[in-house]
């Protein structure tokens, strides 16, 4: 039997009798631990692997990432591929040792005498500033009274000139001398602490990174051929060249790790999300996940050789048809299906751009003003000239364009959410897991959307949606943020649950044509499945 393919959640897998058991027995031992509740509610990503042994019996295996209660050993689920939590153990040894500079470093920052002298030093500048400003002031009005009287001055009166301006700059220098010495022993208590900080702080990411190394030298991954390979040789290739923090104790390779160590042929796998969802995050309790790809993309890609895995249907190619909306001698306007890529990817699968590349072999510049979501329909402009290219594309930039998106949520919000509103939540991508976007009100960019509810139909809502800015998955994850209308869009697989496609469509676009200067609305038509189908969009 061939493994399903870790990075893509197929929208039938939760109906999978394989899986099913083998889900319905990890929540049983979750449920078990009485002591875990707490932390679960929380949130927590489990894990499930179905195999087989060799006489074809079949074993259901359990995971949770990271730890529980701060351990990686609990009964009747697998254990870490390197339990580096041992109390007297290396890691916890030095780790005490970095908390221990921790520490250190905070008594020295929070000593009653340093900061004393902080505050006096910077009261000293304050003081120091205005009596040198002050003086610097008098200099100038003494100058403007000696440049009034300098043409009718006689000689001794020109040398007095001369002699109080020599004055006046020695005493400025003379009064910066004198607040030189009257601060220099705070000067010096000041900097004897941070210099000592400073010291503390290399000495500590000295210790950090070697401890990191010396981790990820011990997390020692096998894959289906017998091969094993530890974390740093398994990353060295890749764009950041070390792993990241937690790599090796996510689900799905502490489950492949102890199937291929116990001889056990991997069937299904799949990771669930248990609890609330993280602050920022988006993740919806008993909905599957894909592996993330910043942690384990690369250690998978390794553990899988040797073992037949479908193949992620994201990245297989398709042969999808691109309509045309509207064309002239400057750009088109075209209805990207679900599923196509707006520019080319890693994988073979067709774009907007090749296509559109190929079916006009004289364009030139770039071509693609904006872009949509693979998993998003709708119109897309794309320029035939690079004059037009930059023309449409500033009013993007300028957020000129006014862009209608329509959308089928998974819920009926329409009792408990005005019908029109808007939404500003800004957003950051997932460093560890692109492209998955959280929401960050600290270091997020901003992005806001305004909605408006056209109906409900099946227990659906049928909802308008109008972005004011365009960060990536801006509308995904508007609707399904708890601040926002708490409600994913149906058919979403990164924060929902997957089905036969993302029910987005942007239907309409309206921009100034970059030669007549008019104003151009644009609308098409999604094509779905016919008891969705998107509608024409209202006027």
């Amino acid at each position: 039997m061939t493994l399903n393919c870790p990075f893509y959640v197929e929208p039938s897998l939760a109906e999978d009798p394989l899986m099913r058991e083998a889900v319905a027995q990890t929540k049983t031992k979750i449920a078990a631990h009485e002591e875990w509740q707490e932390e679960v509610a929380k949130g927590k990503m489990f894990g499930v692997l179905v195999t087989c042994d060799a006489e074809g019996q079949i074993h259901h295996l359990s995971a949770y990432s990271g730890q529980i209660g701060g351990r990686a050993d609990w009964e009747g689920f697998v254990p870490a591929v390197f339990d580096y939590l041992q109390p007297d153990g290396y890691f916890c040894v030095h780790e005490q040792e970095i908390s221990d500079i921790n520490h250190h470093i905070e008594t020295l920052l929070h000593d009653d005498a340093y900061l004393s002298a902080l505050r006096q030093q910077q009261e000293a500048e304050v003081r120091y500033a205005k009596e040198t400003c002050a003086f610097q002031e008098e200099m100038r009005k003494a100058k403007q009274r000696r440049d009034e009287r300098r043409p009718t001055a006689t000689p001794d009166e020109t040398a007095a000139m001369i002699r109080e301006s020599q004055w006046m700059k020695a005493e400025l220098k003379r009064m910066k001398r004198r607040q030189q010495a009257e601060a220099a022993p705070l000067v010096q208590r000041v900097t004897e602490t941070e210099e000592t900080v400073f010291r503390l702080k290399r000495e500590r990411k000295r210790l950090s990174d070697d401890l990191q190394r010396w981790l990820f030298s011990h997390f020692v991954m096998r894959n289906a051929r017998g091969e094993e390979r530890d974390l740093l040789d398994i990353f060295s290739p890749t764009p950041q060249g070390i792993p990241p923090s937690g790599a090796g104790e996510c689900c799905a390779p502490k489950l492949l790790q102890y199937a291929f160590l116990h001889n056990l042929q991997p069937l299904r796998i799949a990771e669930f999300w248990q609890g609330a969802s993280p602050v920022g995050e988006i993740r919806q309790h008993d909905a599957f996940y894909p592996a993330c790809r910043g942690k384990c993309l690369p250690i998978l890609r390794f553990m899988l050789q040797g073992l037949d895995v479908e193949p992620n249907p994201l990245e297989q190619p398709t042969q999808q048809p691109l309509e045309i909306v509207y064309e002239d001698r400057l750009f088109v306007v075209v209805n990207k299906p679900a599923g196509m890529l707006a520019v080319p990817g890693k994988s073979a699968r067709e774009s907007v751009y090749s296509i559109v590349r190929n079916r006009y072999p004289e364009a030139e510049g770039p071509m693609i003003v904006h872009r949509l979501d693979m998993a998003t329909s709708g119109l897309m402009i794309v320029a035939k000239t690079t004059w037009a290219y930059h023309q449409l594309q500033r009013q993007f930039e300028q957020r000129t364009v006014k862009k209608r998106y329509i959308a089928l949520l998974s819920g009926d919000i329409s009792r408990r959410v005005a019908e029109y509103g808007t939404i500003c939540l800004p957003l950051r991508p997932d460093i560890n897991d692109r492209p998955r976007q959280i929401v960050d009100h600290e270091h997020g960019k901003e992005a806001v959307t305004d909605y408006e509810i056209i109906g409900t139909e099946k227990g659906h809502t049928r909802i308008a949606l109008y972005p004011h800015t365009g960060r990536t998955h801006q509308l995904r994850v508007h609707c399904a943020h708890p601040e926002g209308l708490n409600c994913p869009i149906l058919g979403d697989a990164l924060y929902g649950t997957p089905s036969d496609r993302l029910y987005l469509h942007a239907e309409s676009l309206t921009f100034i044509h970059p030669e007549t200067g008019e104003e151009m609305k644009v609308e098409g038509r999604a094509k779905t499945a016919p008891s969705l189908t998107l509608p024409e969009g209202r006027a």
